[in-house]
């Protein structure tokens, strides 16, 4: 069964001294959030930007991923704490992804927690749905 998930962006102005808001329509979970392009290309200044949405997405995809195919291998993990840092350069776009987790999975060793972390890398729906080099940091707590 499929399940859509909507978001929504309203903005004013034109782009680099305009500003707008986004949120979670489909869950009501965040939002109104407030963007701006300085947010998305100087400094933060306590505003949100694309990137930082889709890193947050990519962190949770990658985690879910993550935690499915270590089951499968027999180790279900105790916790995974997944940061994604998304790269945006103005004139150029997104340019990265990098992807750093540290796990607690008893049993398992580096070698493969850093394998199974590659494969879940390669096939967690967000990652198939970027065009941009992503890479992985993986580490046992």
């Amino acid at each position: 069964m499929a399940l859509d998930s909507t978001a929504s962006a309203h903005w004013e102005g034109d782009l680099t001294s305009g500003s707008g808001t986004t949120k979670l329509d489909s869950s009501g979970a965040a939002g109104p959030l407030d963007i701006s392009w300085k947010a998305r290309t100087e400094e933060h200044g306590g505003l949100t930007s694309p990137e930082e949405l889709l890193a947050a997405a990519h962190a949770s995809c990658f985690s879910m991923a993550f935690s499915a195919r270590l089951a499968k291998a027999g180790s279900a993990p105790e916790s995974l704490d997944t940061t994604a840092t998304a790269t945006f350069v103005p004139g150029e776009g997104i340019t990265g992804v990098v992807l750093n987790v540290k796990g607690v999975v008893p049993g398992m060793s580096q070698d493969d927690f850093k394998t199974i972390a590659e494969d879940a890398k390669e096939n967690c729906p967000v990652s198939q749905a970027l065009s941009v080099p992503i890479t992985v940091e993986a580490s046992l707590a």
